[in-house]
């Protein structure tokens, strides 16, 4: 981890994306291009975007991320459930879920691996 590092915890589900950065701030995004360009307008060169993976609803924004050269993890989903459970919260909202990722990785930046996407061959 780099010291410097702007971390962002995002719970993302079909229609929306939930973002938890740095600043404490939650911010909610359309799952879709609009929405990918509001969020990488909160991210500089120290940015690191972590996110449950999600069968496929997370996919096209870690792509989006990717290609703008943001780093971006995508965690195993019971891995921070595991961290929330630690945690003793009780309160499920998309808002506090992003929250608890922002926190899973200021606790585990140095653990955390990179995603690089999958090339599909035809």
């Amino acid at each position: 981890m780099i010291k410097n590092t702007n971390y962002f915890g995002i719970d993302i589900s079909k229609n929306v994306f939930d973002v938890t950065g740095s600043d404490g701030k939650h911010y909610q995004f359309k799952n879709d291009i609009s929405g990918f360009k509001k969020m990488l307008s909160l991210t500089n060169e120290f940015s690191h975007c972590v996110m449950e993976s999600t069968g496929v609803y997370h996919l096209r924004l870690a792509y989006y991320l990717y290609e703008k050269a943001i780093a971006v993890s995508v965690e195993n989903p019971l891995s921070i459930k595991r961290f929330i459970q630690m945690r003793l919260t009780k309160i499920k909202t998309d808002k506090r879920d992003s929250q608890m990722i922002y926190e899973y990785a200021v606790n585990y930046g140095n653990e955390l691996r990179l995603w690089k996407g999958r090339v599909q061959l035809k």
